[in-house]
């Protein structure tokens, strides 16, 4: 079968189109013919060896931690019933491929009427934003500011501040980000490549500046936002896109009176992510969010879908088809 496999680490060239054996399911797993295949920003850090939340895989490896498609044989122990079913499965990796082994407990059966693209980016994306959302407990009438708005998780973190009620400025770089930013509902969207970002930010905010922050770009810009942040608020980090998580100092943010959600909250949410993605669907089915698809790419491209993300020029979420 095709398979993407990297045998070195390092830019996006690395990722080649391969050979390899078709997988067999063990005790306890499924195969699934993958449709689609998910990217995260973080895989392209993982890809250039240079994340500090992972491990380096051994080499060579084949990318991607999440698919969608249909389960086509089953191992041991596995309900014979997911035979034919469309899923999302984590696959940890192996994910670049035709076909992907996974364990049956990774499994996320897709609800009729919903499309595999869209399914794999409320679940992942999805579930991460409904997180962030629920932890920060946005309230109706707050400014949320968005970092990186135009982005998969971005992107749906606009449409639900604003269907809890809150007012939304989006920030993200280049005119086609902003607008659809603006489309998705913020009432402001402001280039943070430009210097007088954060004064747009206050602006906007009657001055007051944003109730929360989603920092999920980090390094000099979620050192900014944090800086514009109101007085009692909240400032939620969740990446780290620019190369550095954003660390705020506790006495600071005491005498700033910000309450501080660090990044360490992503290593809580697995035990809610079928919850919350469950959650993100239903809202899909009810018109209240939508996933941003921004751009797909066959498998043999998958080092052309790792460079539009780490160019900045992807907008929402970028997926690999087979």
């Amino acid at each position: 079968m095709r398979v993407i496999q990297m045998t070195r680490f390092g830019g996006p060239e690395v990722l080649v189109p391969a050979e390899a054996p078709d997988p067999v399911a063990a005790a306890g797993q499924v195969v699934v013919d993958v449709a689609v295949a998910g990217i995260t920003f973080v895989e392209t850090q993982i890809r250039r060896g240079v994340d500090q939340w992972h491990a380096k895989p051994p080499l060579p490896h084949v990318p991607g931690g999440l698919v969608a498609g249909r389960v086509s044989s089953v191992g041991a122990q596995v309900d014979p019933d997911w035979l034919g079913r469309r899923v999302i499965a984590t696959t940890g990796d192996g994910g670049f491929a035709e076909r992907a082994a996974a364990p049956v407990g990774g499994l996320f059966r897709v609800p009729d009427g919903l499309g595999l693209p869209e399914a794999i980016a409320l679940h992942s994306d999805g579930s991460t934003a409904q997180g962030l959302v629920e932890n920060a407990e946005i309230g109706a009438g707050e400014w949320v500011l968005v970092e990186a708005a135009a982005g998969g998780v971005g992107s749906l973190l606009v449409q639900l501040a604003r269907a809890a009620g809150a007012r939304v400025v989006g920030a993200a770089r280049g005119a086609r980000k902003l607008d659809l930013i603006r489309e998705l509902g913020a009432e402001a969207a402001v280039d943070y490549s430009e210097p007088d970002w954060t004064e747009r930010v206050l602006k906007a905010t009657g001055g007051a500046g944003p109730d929360v922050v989603f920092d999920g770009v980090g390094g000099g810009i979620g050192r900014a936002a944090f800086e514009v942040t109101a007085p009692g608020g909240r400032f939620s980090v969740h990446g780290a896109s620019s190369g550095e998580v954003t660390v705020i100092d506790p006495a600071e943010a005491q005498a700033k009176q910000v309450d501080v959600i660090g990044i360490e909250q992503l290593f809580e949410f697995r035990p809610n992510v079928v919850r919350w993605a469950e959650q993100m669907m239903s809202q899909a089915a009810a018109g209240l969010v939508r996933p941003i698809i921004g751009q797909t790419f066959p498998l043999e491209r998958a080092a052309d879908a790792h460079a539009a993300i780490e160019q900045r020029t992807a907008v929402g979420k970028t997926l690999l088809v087979t």
